[in-house]
C-alpha cells in the first residue's frame, strides 16, 4: 500500500528530464528517468504537515494535563482534626478563661 503523499516534484537538470511527461507521478518519473535529479517537494510538504499536526496534539495534551494538575493544587485540603492532646489543652484553656 502506498503512503498518502503529494506526488509533486521538480526535475532539477535537463539530463533525463525530457523523458518525463507532464503530470506523471513521482514513481513513474523515477522509473522513466533514473539518472535525472528530482526534487520531491510534495513529500516535504506532507512531512511538514504531519509534524505540525503531531506537535499540536502533543501541545494540547500537555496543556490539558497542566490544567488538571493546577486545579488539583488549588483545591484546599480538608483541615486536619485536632489531636487528643490539642483537644485537652483547648478544654483546659476554656476552663481557665471561665474562671
Amino acid at each position: 500500500m502506498e503512503s498518502q503523499t503529494l506526488a509533486v516534484f521538480i526535475s532539477l537538470w535537463e539530463k533525463g528530464s525530457e523523458n518525463i511527461p507532464a503530470g506523471s507521478t513521482l514513481a513513474k518519473a523515477k522509473e522513466l528517468a533514473p539518472d535525472a535529479a528530482i526534487f520531491a517537494y510534495g513529500n516535504f510538504i506532507t512531512v511538514a504537515i504531519n509534524f505540525i499536526l503531531l506537535a499540536l496534539v502533543v501541545f494540547m495534551l500537555v496543556k490539558t494535563i497542566n490544567r488538571m494538575r493546577k486545579t488539583e493544587a488549588e483545591t484546599p485540603a480538608e483541615p486536619v482534626a485536632p489531636t487528643t492532646t490539642e483537644q485537652l489543652l483547648s478544654e483546659i484553656r476554656d476552663e481557665l478563661k471561665k474562671k
